[in-house]
């Protein structure tokens, strides 16, 4: 389910000529937002960060980490595939425009990147969404809305092949070992472009509240490296971003809801990293409407 390069699509590939970023290791990334976290603090309800102005960076989720079928559950209802229709209602930079200027803080970097942002404001976007039964829950089929949402956020087809990547948390062999199948969807993702270019997305961070028979709550925090796959020596572009997605069931045949898209600095190459103390730096709001197709 890579998100990162989704909405802002166009604005990650500019930045491969600004921002020149490496790879921070998820061990060193868990250190830093542990050390960074106050001690004792209980952590916000997922809708409570659906309506607040500021969030905060959520620390990685380790309850499933060593088990190898970590998996980010959606509500029951959602099992099925959906036309989607998803528009961007707002668009915000709760801490200040210059913290969407790249690495630098440039400040015509940042009005840049509101300007662009600002232009998609109720501009519906058309697509397909899948969800699967596993005999954990319902699951997103990652390799169909990944596809998906990253053609219809581009506005043409740029996506050549989609795949489940193996990691510790989550991998096929541990699946089938516990009783899934070779269809379940991982939490891992690699995204190979039509053009030179290749994302891996990992889920660090998840979770659910249920609001009632009718209505959820889903969060995800994912880390996405985006990098040129020719001779370019740009270094990859990592993206820590937060997606929090409220649903309702209107009736059998259709669901409305809303999606917060949260925006964090990296720690190793933004320069405003340590001001931004883990909070988001931009946030766009998304309202949904699906009807079921099946």
């Amino acid at each position: 389910m890579t998100f990162a390069i989704l909405p802002a699509f166009a604005s990650t590939l500019s930045l491969l000529s600004v921002d020149r970023r490496s790879v921070l290791g998820t061990a060193t990334t868990a250190a830093l937002w542990i050390s960074s976290c106050s001690k004792g603090v209980a952590a916000p309800s997922i809708q409570s960060k659906i309506s607040e102005s500021i969030l905060t960076l959520p620390p990685p989720s380790y309850s499933t980490e060593f088990k190898g079928n970590d998996i980010t559950l959606f509500p029951s209802f959602l099992e099925g595939e959906w036309q989607t229709i998803q528009t961007l209602v707002s668009t915000t930079t709760p801490l200040g425009l210059k913290y969407l200027g790249g690495p630098n803080g440039d400040l015509s970097i940042a009005e840049k990147t509101m300007e662009q942002s600002k232009s998609q404001i109720d501009k519906p976007v058309k697509l397909k969404l899948r969800y699967l039964p596993t005999r954990w829950g319902v699951a997103e089929d990652r390799l169909f809305n990944t596809r998906q949402r990253l053609n219809a956020f581009a506005g043409k087809d740029v996506v050549a092949s989609v795949q489940y990547a193996d990691v510790g948390g989550s991998n096929r062999k541990s699946v089938l070992l516990l009783g899934g199948t070779e269809e379940d969807p991982l939490q891992t993702t690699m995204v190979y472009f039509k053009g030179p270019a290749a994302q891996k997305s990992f889920v660090v961070a998840h979770g659910n509240e249920s609001l009632g028979d009718r209505k959820w709550v889903v969060y995800e925090l994912q880390r996405s490296i985006f990098a040129l796959t020719n001779q370019n020596t740009a270094p990859p572009v990592t993206t820590d971003t937060e997606y929090i997605w409220k649903f309702e069931v209107i009736d059998d045949s259709h669901v409305e809801g809303t999606l917060r898209i949260a925006a964090y600095l990296n720690a190793q190459n933004d320069k405003l990293y340590f001001e931004a103390r883990n909070r988001a730096v931009s946030l766009q709001d998304y309202s949904l409407k699906m009807e079921r197709l099946s």
